[in-house]
């Protein structure tokens, strides 16, 4: 897309970067809209086919940008001093009711694909399960990163060697085929039923909990002073966030109770389960949070694509990479160590422990976060060494120039990437799915992607004022489009130091958390073998 805007609309490297971390945070902020609506209204498979025929729409109409001449700006030689046409206001229009589409149909897909194929395997209440949950959101995102990895070679071999017409008709025929599939398997899925409004549900927790903010709170084992379900297992709510709790407090059972025993106004009172979601949702935003530098430091590709255009990328004297595939370095990391770790390490370490063994999922997390930043301390080395040889070449003024410095030497940076991704993301998920109830499954599925669209807007503020305040003056400042005349270098060095911060940052909030319900269930299983 980097290429698409720069080329084909005439876009600085600036303005397309900031586009497609728009872009990109538009579709990664859509998923929370659609939890909402899928969880409240719609069901999850309902949601997804939505979803799916938007991402449809939105593939055709960017196909048809590259089809029709007129959807595009005149063709211009930008390495001339030819004055190069803007795209007119049809022309953007048309470019971005494409990109919404496509990021419309993300929202209605990422956050219930997850949760929908888990749905269809287990019951969470069954500790049995625990493994192949694991097992199956490792391998979701290994048959995702599969996906991304053939895009990133295949699709984009397709595209530089027959063009933008036939690269972007590969996508819409693989959408379309999707779809199609999709509802044809619809009588094999198991569809939730249960669905209520969770906006004025939470809405009414809180109002609930601030017009009985006087009344004292009953004796622990009160059970009949609490709002509940029948024959539910929260009859009592959690300690935690205990100022909610007032929300569910029975305080006159004759005035506050109808006759067949259910509350009258949900706007005085709710019950224990729905006290419980919302805390659940404001516990693990502190945690959730920690995931949004990792996800800065990934959006960082299209600076990548740029490093590896000015650098060696042949393997042989007639095969070189495209730039723009060097990214698949991160998924074939993240799929590597998915198959490594399912497939080797957890079965090799159950067999001599004599017993299964699982990396606990805050471990998981924290090990990303550490990846994260180790990856931007070798983008940061990386791209200082590369600098330094284009000055000592005479390539200042020369941002096409090729320095005599293999684009390979980018590849570990793309490995850390991939291993904070498959440590973190895959872990994140897990965790959401597992702490939240299953009323709440689709939120959990939203999470990681609602992090990935805060961090795009923040990664457009970090480079914006990055840029603005280094290139004051008439400076060049860090990242100019002439690549040698930047300091890509000292910008990763900041986001390296950013990450490590986090880090920080996560281990507090992992404290303040206290034990995750695996963590719990675990202590449970070990005090129950003891007193056996």
């Amino acid at each position: 897309m980097v290429f698409y805007l720069t080329k084909e609309y005439h876009m600085s490297v600036t303005q397309a970067t900031t586009t497609i971390f728009l872009w990109n945070a538009a579709t990664n902020f859509t998923p929370l809209l659609g939890a909402l609506i899928s969880d409240s209204y719609l069901g999850r498979f309902l949601t997804i086919g939505i979803g799916s025929t938007f991402s449809l729409l939105g593939t055709i109409l960017m196909w048809l940008t590259a089809m029709i001449p007129f959807l595009r700006p005149l063709q211009c030689n930008q390495m001339t001093q030819e004055i190069c046409e803007n795209p007119t206001t049809l022309q953007m229009a048309i470019l971005v009711i494409s990109m919404g589409l496509v990021s419309i149909g993300a929202g209605g897909i990422r956050p219930c694909s997850l949760a929908f194929g888990a749905d269809q395997l287990v019951k969470r209440s069954d500790s049995k399960n625990k493994g192949l949950l694991e097992s199956y959101f490792g391998w979701y995102y290994a048959c995702t990163a599969i996906a991304v990895l053939l895009s990133m070679t295949v699709v984009v071999y397709i595209q530089e060697r027959y063009g933008w017409k036939v690269g972007y008709a590969v996508p819409a025929i693989l959408m379309f085929l999707s779809v199609f599939l999709f509802f044809v398997a619809s009588p094999l899925y198991f569809k939730q039923k249960e669905r209520t409004n969770l906006l004025t549900g939470f809405a009414q927790v809180l109002v609930a909990a601030y017009k009985n903010r006087k009344v004292p709170f009953p004796p622990k084992d009160a059970y009949n002073k609490y709002y509940h379900k029948k024959n539910s297992e929260s009859s009592v709510p959690t300690e935690n966030l205990r100022f909610l709790n007032k929300a569910c407090i029975i305080t006159n059972p004759e005035q506050d109770l109808a006759s067949d025993g259910s509350e009258p106004n949900s706007w005085s009172l709710c019950t224990v389960e729905r006290v419980e979601e919302l805390k659940v949702i404001i516990r693990v935003i502190p945690i959730w949070s920690t995931g949004i530098m990792i996800s800065i430091n990934v959006s960082q590709g299209s600076l990548q694509v740029f490093q590896a255009i000015s650098m060696d990328r042949h393997l042989t004297p007639n095969f070189e990479i495209p730039a723009g595939t060097f990214a698949m370095f991160l998924i074939i990391s993240v799929i590597a160590w998915i198959v490594l770790y399912d497939r080797v390490i957890i079965p090799l370490a159950s067999k001599i422990k004599g017993e299964p063994v699982r990396l606990d999922v805050k471990l998981r997390m924290g090990i990303g976060i550490f990846f994260s930043c180790m990856a931007m301390v070798v983008a940061g080395i990386v791209e200082n060494i590369r600098r330094r040889k284009a000055i000592m070449e005479g390539h200042l003024n020369n941002p096409q120039a090729v320095v005599q410095m293999s684009a390979l030497w980018l590849i570990p940076q793309f490995c850390f990437h991939g291993l904070a991704e498959a440590f973190n993301s895959i872990a994140q998920s897990e965790f959401f799915y597992s702490e939240f109830p299953k009323s709440l499954s689709s939120i959990a599925g939203a999470l990681s992607g609602l992090g990935s669209s805060v961090a795009n807007l923040l990664a457009t503020v970090i480079l914006s004022v990055v840029n603005q305040s280094t290139s004051k003056g008439g400076k060049d400042g860090w990242v100019p489009d002439n690549i040698n005349k930047g300091r890509y270098d000292k910008y990763y060095g900041l986001l390296a130091i950013m990450s490590f911060l986090n880090l920080l940052y996560f281990v507090f909030c992992c404290w303040a958390y206290g034990p995750s319900k695996d963590q719990s269930s675990n202590f449970g299983d070990d005090d129950q073998e003891e007193e056996e």
